[in-house]
This record gives structure tokens, C-alpha cells and sequence, in this order.
């Protein structure tokens, strides 16, 4: 009785309902409500007590998770470039005094560095399907393109196949690692403004994974998706990999994640992004028209994105 008397006493001056103070929709969004009854005899009303604990601490999660983006992005990126930076002597040493096949072993341990440091942006790497990958036969890699760091995973993911890159020739400039590896693995960089020239320099790699058994990514993309919306592929670099190596099987690559992580661009990354690396089944192209293939791997990687 005490108890209902005290409330009666703070709530007797809201008799006006333009008085009543009402949370707006958003501050009762996700809250719990917990709601008691005085009976009416007592002259009390309903009195409803809204617990925003849920919603307080998914706002304190949020704003966590954006200071950690500003923290964190700065670590991520020094670790990329020191890594960068580490392994360009040691790959020029390795190659120069122990050969090429020592050079591609600092190349996969350099790809699972860059792939390790995804961990303090907080991600959560998942692999899917490598079992999947064939052994002992030239494969053309088809992967969905969402930024730079895709090469690493391909790189990774691919490394017991020596896998190959279709990159633009700008790549194989200034970027110390990484343009070392480009121009030694014998990928092929291509001039965009000059047509013959790619067609020959990706002619040349189709050549070189069919007498080697070696692997050949390439995004027919043709650039990098910033939403993670898989854009329409260009089937002639395809087309031309598969003349060049007939015998080649085509592996589906899907990439998931990295826009997300890049969704403000390189500053500041997003902090606990779910990156997914899946490779599909395998595709024998022979008898099919390219057309048609390039056609249903695009939708193939596309259900996997939407999935």
C-alpha cells in the first residue's frame, strides 16, 4: 500500500496526455518491456517500465565496433606493407641463390601472412570445397573480383598448383612483393589499350600452364566490385586460356567478404567481417560452348555471394 501511494504521488500530475513523455520508435526498438498491473480499484493505471538494456548494449557494441575500425586499420595496413616490404629481399636472395622453386615458397608464405593479418581486423576466414581443387592438370582459376587482397587468397588457396595471374601491367611497378612476384611467376601482365598485346601475353600463359600442369587466375570481371555485386563477365580471356591449354579443367573461385571489409574503401576497414573462400566444382570445359560456360559459372557464383 505504501508502495502504490508513492507511485500514485509522482504520477497524479499526469493528468494531461500532452504531458506523457513517450520513447521515441527507435529507443524502443530491440528493448524488453516489462509491464506491471495496479488494479483499478486503487486509482493507479498501468504502469509500463521499459528496459533498454538490450538496445543499450547493442548501441555500446556498435560504437565499439567503430573504434576498433579507426584502431585497428592503421595495424592492418602496417602489417601489409612491412610484409610487403620483408619479403621483397627474400624473394630476390631466393630466387638469384637457390632458384625459382625457393622464390614461390616465400611467395606462399607471404600470401599466408597477408592472409593471417586479416585476423587483426578481426575476421572470421572460413575455406570451403579445396578438397575439391584437381591435382596434376592445368586449371584455369575463375574468381569473382572484390579487391587487392584476393590475390593473397587465390595465391593461398591455389599455391600447390603454382597458380599464375592475368593482372594489369600497371601492378608489376612499385609495389615491391608484389610486382616482383608478377614478373618472375611469368603471369601475364596486359596492357589494357592494347588488345593484340593481351590476347598474346594471355595466349602465351595458356601455353604455359598446359606444358606444366600450373594454374591460371583470371577475374573476367575485369575490375573490382566495391559492393561485392558480382558484375557481368567478359568471356574472351577465358576463351583464349582455353585454346591455348585445352586439356585445362576450369575451377570456379568464390570470393566473399572482401567488400564488406572494404566497404569505406581502404580507410577505415570495417572491423569483424565473416570472409568466406570457396571453391566450386569443377568444370570440364571441353565440347562446350564458351558462351554458355562462362555464362553458368557466373550464375554458380553468384548463388554462392546470395546464398
Amino acid at each position: 500500500m505504501f508502495l502504490c501511494g508513492v507511485l500514485w504521488f509522482f504520477n497524479r500530475q499526469e493528468t494531461s496526455p500532452a504531458k506523457k513523455t513517450v520513447p521515441p520508435p527507435d529507443k524502443r526498438i530491440g528493448t524488453r518491456l516489462c509491464t506491471r498491473f495496479i488494479p483499478e480499484s486503487y486509482g493507479m493505471r498501468m504502469i509500463v517500465c521499459e528496459v533498454h538494456l538490450l538496445s543499450y548494449k547493442t548501441n555500446n557494441f556498435k560504437r565499439m565496433k567503430k573504434i576498433l575500425d579507426y584502431l585497428l586499420t592503421p595495424i592492418f595496413h602496417l602489417h601489409c606493407g612491412l610484409m610487403v616490404l620483408l619479403f621483397y629481399p627474400i624473394q630476390v636472395v631466393a630466387l638469384h641463390v637457390f632458384g625459382d622453386k625457393a622464390r614461390r615458397r616465400t611467395v606462399d608464405w607471404l600470401n599466408w601472412t597477408m592472409l593471417k593479418g586479416l585476423y587483426l581486423m578481426g575476421c572470421k576466414v572460413s575455406f570451403a570445397g579445396l578438397e575439391k581443387i584437381p591435382e596434376n592438370r592445368p586449371i584455369v582459376i575463375v574468381a569473382n573480383h572484390q579487391s587487392i587482397y584476393d590475390i593473397p587468397a587465390v595465391g593461398h588457396v591455389f599455391r600447390k598448383n603454382n597458380p599464375k595471374y592475368i593482372s594489369k601491367i600497371e601492378l608489376s611497378k612499385n609495389l615491391l612483393s608484389i610486382s616482383y612476384n608478377l614478373k618472375h611467376s611469368q603471369s601475364a601482365l596486359i596492357d589494357r589499350t592494347k588488345g593484340a598485346q593481351a590476347v598474346k601475353e594471355i595466349f602465351k600463359l595458356g601455353r604455359l600452364i598446359e606444358f606444366n600442369n600450373y594454374a591460371a587466375c583470371i577475374f573476367p570481371e575485369g575490375t573490382r566490385s566495391r559492393t561485392g555485386a558480382l558484375q557481368p563477365f567478359m568471356s574472351a580471356g577465358i576463351n583464349t586460356l582455353l585454346r591455348a591449354a585445352p586439356s585445362a579443367v576450369i575451377v570456379p573461385f568464390v570470393i566473399d567478404g572482401h567488400s564488406r571489409l572494404m566497404e569505406k574503401g581502404y580507410f577505415p576497414l570495417k572491423f569483424g567481417q565473416r570472409i568466406t573462400y570457396t571453391v566450386l566444382d569443377p568444370i570440364e570445359p571441353k565440347g562446350n560452348d564458351v558462351e554458355e560456360l562462362v555464362g553458368g559459372i557466373h550464375d554458380a557464383i553468384e548463388q554462392t555471394l546470395t546464398a
